[in-house]
């Protein structure tokens, strides 16, 4: 029998991990405490370290036989990468997403997880610390916002509306500078395009309704496995640029996720193209 992930118990896990190692170090971290990983803007905090800790001895615990990917672990170990898309089952984690806003104090950061079975996302979970909830998916079963007293609110996308009254988030950091010059001018056409520099809340507020677009150009597992899924559920389009379905094995390529296909195509023909 193959072994599954419980998406109920995953799910406190992260809140446990959230109320044991990274509440209590918010706005509390020392000059020692934090770290530069690639860049400035890049950083680790002992956050993200102890938090990525406790989350992989838990989930060893209740799904043992699961392949283990978090983002700390595999900058310690890269190779480890290369495991996520042969796995029977693998839980992808990022213990804080939003690490440079955390260690600036603001509080706009979370804890992803993921589920992948075989290469395919088969459940995703954003946890908010601040405010105790979690957005929630299990493919064909819808997302859900699930509050800490236990009710629950079903999620969807905004409905399309014209180029110049497009609200998203797009992330232009990795792209070449004269390629971003060119994005960033095309933006324009556009209500507002921003950056939360935070994944798992720009995909919290586009599943719930509130974004129509959102586009990324590196695809770190952690980083939009958990955010894709549930928005895929809220009945959000989501391809990478070429058009192709984003899978679990994609490192690159581009994504970009719209309201419903004609946003998509319209942003992609306007706005993110070089």
């Amino acid at each position: 029998m193959t072994e599954t992930v419980d998406i109920a118990l995953l799910a406190n896990l992260l809140q446990e991990a959230a109320a044991k190692e990274i509440l209590p170090r918010f706005r509390n971290l020392g000059s020692d405490d934090v770290r530069m990983k690639s860049e400035a803007i890049d950083l680790v905090t002992e956050a993200d370290e102890a938090a990525e800790r406790l989350i992989k001895a838990r989930v060893a615990e209740f799904a043992p036989s699961a392949v283990f990917i978090g983002e700390e672990s595999v900058a310690a170990d890269p190779l480890l990468l290369d495991k996520l898309s042969g796995a029977d089952l693998a839980v992808v984690v990022d213990p804080i997403d939003g690490t440079f806003n955390y260690a600036a104090g603001m509080p706009l950061f979370g804890v992803m997880a993921s589920v992948v079975a075989k290469g395919e996302t088969v459940a995703g979970i954003i946890y908010d610390p601040m405010g105790n909830d979690w957005v929630i998916a299990e493919r064909g079963s819808g997302a859900w916002l699930c509050k800490a007293d236990g009710s629950q609110e079903r999620l969807a996308v905004s409905p399309g509306v014209p180029l110049e009254a497009l609200v998203g988030c797009a992330s232009t950091g990795f792209y070449d500078p004269q390629d971003r010059r060119t994005i960033m001018g095309n933006m324009a056409k556009v209500r507002i395009a921003t950056s939360y520099r935070c994944a798992a809340h720009e995909y919290r507020a586009f599943a719930g309704g509130h974004f129509h677009f959102l586009m990324y150009k590196k695809l770190m597992p952690w980083d939009h496995l958990a955010g894709a899924l549930i928005s895929a559920e809220a009945g959000a389009y989501i391809a990478r640029f070429d058009g192709s379905p984003y899978t679990a094995r994609d490192l690159d390529g581009g994504l970009l996720l719209a309201s419903d296909r004609e946003s998509w195509e319209l942003l992609r023909r306007e706005v993110f193209t070089i």
